[in-house]
């Protein structure tokens, strides 16, 4: 995100060691954690009716805690502080404030000296301060010759995982997946523009859809053949979102002591502690299957607890839950209602246009001798894991023609060792599987 409201004021490389020499009869002191007190009350009281500042609180009291800053007080009352952070040969100044009675004092000037003299001997050679472009109390800066930078912006991007975030999302096995895995998505136009729409806008801009009255989605399936990609659309959300990708394996719940529906009840309630989270279930099927058609007690009490648990789940902002099967036809109907889950999304094998796209997202690099658009056509009903595992059957026959001293192995790679690749492929949907899951969409889609 750029935020183009703000300036940087900057002060000449400093040659020589500065000395800390009062300034209208202010001597600054050394922050010690007795003055926390004052600094926050000066900090909140400088920034009553400031813009909303640059750096934290938080921020500003660690910084304070590594020994850069320095304080101004009048009977042991703090009405001034400066709080710097040490980056290579730059100082930061992320605090200049004063109690606003003391304004047009020498308070900031002295600030800025005191700070000066002990950044330097730290070996700093220039002093720097971000402040919002509508800040208007510069007097300090510019008696202590500090300059203004023009032609800068400043880019910021805030990761929503908090501190206290990182232990519970360790402890769930979850992660921050890599920024970036949504474009790396080759093909599924229609579906990525579905996803796009209907679950990451709305999330990525809560206050624009609060003003426009569309409800953030809480809960959503994905359903389709095997293969076709669910779990990596939904990794790709958490990665565009930038939120924390938790995923609850029911195979793995089942073994836990008190069961699946204890451990169910127990990773919800986990859950709850992060600030935000993309929450996945693959094969959810294994928990919220038809009860009429499964006798045992415990699975009626895993299906309890999760249309249990989902209510609670979407009563939190900034999370998401998506389930994941290959048979939706076998999920529990009650599973399925209205209020439960905003979407019921489709997830198809790739068209045409889109098996040509990801054909080239799997073929090498100087494959210009190789027509995607040919494999494309030749691999209908593949689905995307059905077509990485015919690239990488090519390659692999490429690789040991070379070292069995087959030739040039620029020479092997053709459209033809793809095209027999293919050949040897059988795609993992049957035509019997499409036909169910085409009904399916017309009967239990919703998008």
């Amino acid at each position: 995100m750029a935020k183009t409201d703000l300036q940087r004021v900057e002060t000449r490389p400093i040659a020589l060691p500065a000395t800390a020499s009062p300034v209208a009869g202010w001597r600054p002191r050394d922050y010690r954690p007795e003055h926390l007190e004052g600094v926050v009350r000066v900090w909140r009281e400088w920034n009553a009716d400031a813009p909303h500042p640059v750096y934290t609180l938080a921020e500003i009291v660690a910084a304070c805690d590594e020994g850069l800053g320095v304080v101004v007080t009048q009977e042991s009352r703090v009405i001034g502080a400066a709080v710097a952070r040490i980056q290579a040969d730059r100082a930061w100044i992320m605090l200049l404030a004063q109690d606003p009675a003391f304004r047009d004092q020498g308070v900031g000037s002295a600030l800025l000296a005191g700070l000066e003299a002990r950044v330097t001997a730290r070996g700093v050679f220039r002093i720097s301060a971000l402040l919002p472009a509508s800040e208007t109390r510069l007097k300090a800066f510019r008696n202590s010759e500090f300059s203004p930078e023009v032609g800068l912006q400043y880019f910021e991007r805030r990761i929503p995982v908090h501190r206290s975030d990182l232990k519970p999302l360790t402890e769930l096995g979850g992660a921050l997946l890599p920024r970036g895995l949504w474009n790396t998505m080759a093909g599924m136009a229609d579906e990525k523009h579905l996803i796009e729409s209907r679950l990451i806008l709305p999330l990525a801009h809560p206050e624009l859809a609060e003003q426009l009255g569309v409800r953030p989605p809480r809960a959503a399936v994905l359903f389709g053949p095997p293969g076709t990609g669910k779990t990596t659309f939904a990794r790709a959300i958490a990665s565009r979102l930038g939120w924390p990708f938790v995923e609850l394996y029911p195979s793995r719940l089942a073994t836990d002591e008190g069961g699946l529906a204890a451990a169910l009840r127990s990773r919800f309630l986990e859950i709850a502690e992060l600030e935000h989270a993309v929450v996945f279930i693959d094969e959810v099927d294994e928990i919220a299957g038809h009860r009429q058609h499964d006798a045992r007690p415990t699975a009626h009490r895993a299906t309890n607890e999760l249309l249990k648990s989902i209510p609670g789940f979407r009563e939190r902002e900034g999370r998401l839950l998506i389930c994941a099967t290959n048979f939706i036809r076998d999920l529990d109907t009650a599973f399925l209602r209205h209020g439960r889950f905003d979407y019921v999304i489709p997830i198809g094998l790739p068209d045409l246009e889109a098996r040509a796209a990801i054909w080239r997202r799997y073929l090498p690099a100087s494959a210009d001798r190789i027509d995607p658009a040919e494999l494309a056509a030749a691999s209908e009903r593949f689905s995307p894991a059905d077509i990485e595992f015919a690239a990488r059957k090519a390659a692999q026959h490429a690789l040991e023609s070379t070292l069995g001293g087959g030739g040039d192995p620029e020479l092997l790679v053709t459209t033809g060792l793809y095209l027999d690749a293919i050949r040897a492929t059988r795609p993992t949907v049957s035509a019997g599987a499409l036909a169910e899951f085409e009904a399916d969409i017309g009967a239990l889609a919703r998008t």
